[in-house]
Parts: structure tokens; sequence; C-alpha cells
């Protein structure tokens, strides 16, 4: 272990797969874990916390887990609670839940818009309120909020639910960093592009044109790269931006995405 996260202990939602590979919130809690955090893996699924704990385990890490639905206050304040209980604290708040459900505001349902906003909105609200008054009380801490590209630009079909609660995301991200900055508490996002992790592709799949393979083909072209970014390259921009080499950055939205937004902007 690297050790850029010695001492701190992380709380992180959606820290499960949500299919065969690496997610976003499974390599950035295995991450934090190799750089010394001690982890609080968090997962409506606990079977799925359960595999991310047992990677770290078998790494040499410390990793605890609790099932809980980000969606219910009860919930969040359980999650808090039980890192605080296993590990004396919280010191970074790593925000990765997010459900991807496609659809304008014709074709998208109202439950379906209330179930994403539920899901990728108010999930932050809610465990900021339950983490927040810990970290004001130790006068330290570091939020981390897997937003999206998607909260900045028309990322080629309707997607109104998830683009409006991820920009949401950004506006909350900003609003705390600058209401707790004066008692040591940073809040900052991470901006994925086309990203290649497994909650791409049945939810979106029908999006371009009930393919998978093509699917992929064309996400890699569409990036300025020529290849979709992975979970890693996430949860390194959120290991950066969780550790104190970060110290000074608050408040910033960095999109992680081969130069996408730059190449559209």
């Amino acid at each position: 272990m690297a050790g850029r996260m010695s001492g701190k202990r992380v709380l992180v939602t959606g820290a499960g797969s949500s299919g065969e590979g690496w997610g976003n919130g499974k390599a950035a809690a295995v991450l934090y874990a190799r750089e010394g955090a001690q982890v609080l893996a968090a997962d409506l699924r606990i079977e799925a916390a359960e595999e991310t704990r047992d990677i770290i385990r078998a790494e040499g890490g410390a990793c605890e887990v609790v099932a809980g639905n980000v969606a219910k206050s009860a919930d969040c304040a359980a999650m808090v609670q039980a890192c605080v209980d296993a590990f004396g604290g919280i010191d970074v708040l790593h925000n990765n839940v997010g459900i991807a459900e496609t659809g304008g505001p014709v074709e998208a349902s109202e439950e379906s818009w209330n179930r994403v906003i539920a899901v990728n909105q108010t999930s932050v609200f809610l465990t900021c309120k339950h983490a927040l008054p810990h970290m004001i009380a130790q006068q330290r801490g570091a939020i981390v909020n897997v937003s999206s590209i998607a909260g900045l630009r028309w990322i080629g079909f309707p997607y109104a639910a998830y683009s409006a609660s991820k920009a949401a995301v950004l506006a909350l991200t900003q609003n705390m960093a600058l209401q707790y900055a004066a008692q040591g508490i940073r809040a900052n996002c991470v901006l994925p592009g086309l990203m290649h992790t497994p909650m791409i592709k049945a939810p979106l799949v029908d999006s371009y044109g009930g393919d998978l393979d093509e699917m992929i083909a064309k996400r890699d072209r569409i990036s300025p790269t020529g290849k979709m970014g992975d979970a890693w390259d996430t949860a390194y921009a959120a290991l950066f931006l969780a550790s104190d080499e970060a110290r000074y950055i608050n408040g910033v939205n960095l999109p992680v995405d081969g130069g996408l937004v730059a190449r559209c902007a």
C-alpha cells in the first residue's frame, strides 16, 4: 500500500458492482484500501458489498460492509453510523450510487423520473446530511460525488432524468464546498464520460440500436482517445480529490472523459 489514504476512514456508497467486472464504486473502494484507508463498503445488495470486502481483505486491507438504500434517510444515517462504529469516525464520503434510465419528458414515466432523482440526486443530499455533522465536529473531511458529463451536455440520446440528476449533483457539491470550506471540509465532483463498466450494458444498449458489441464500438469511436475509459480512471480521479494532495482543491468538477467535453465545447 502506498499510503496516500493512510489513517483515513472512508464510506463508499454503491461499493459493489452492478454486474460482472469492475464498477466505479467497487474500484474506488479497493483503491482507497490499497492506499491505506479503512473502508466501509455500502451497497443495496449486501452480497455485492461483500465481494468488494473480500477483495480488499485478501489484499491485506481493512473493510466492513453494510446494506442500505441511499434513497432512504434512515438507511443513509445507518451507513454513516456503521462507519463511525467500525472505525471511530468518517473522513471521506464517496457518493457513487447511480442508476441509468433513458427517455425524454414524453417517453419517460413519472415513476422513472422520480426513481432516478431519488437514487442519483436525493441520495447525495441524504448521505451528506448525516455525514457532515461528524466532519464538522472534527473540522475536517472530504466529499467526493460521482456525477457525469451528462450533467453538462447532450450525449447522443434522450437521458432527461439522469442528466438532470447529475447536473443537480454538480450544483449541490459546489454549494456545500463553499458552505463548509472554513470548517476544513472539501467537496468535489468527478464527472465520468463514456466508460466501459457493467452499469452501461442493460440500461443503455437499446439507445444504441440493441447490439451490445456495436454499442461498445460506437462509444469507443465517440471518445477522442478512440477508447472508452473504465472504472479505474474514475477511481484514480476520486482518490486524488479525496487525498490530502488535493487539500486546496474545493468545489471542482473534474471531467474524466478523454477530452470529450472539451472537444464539444
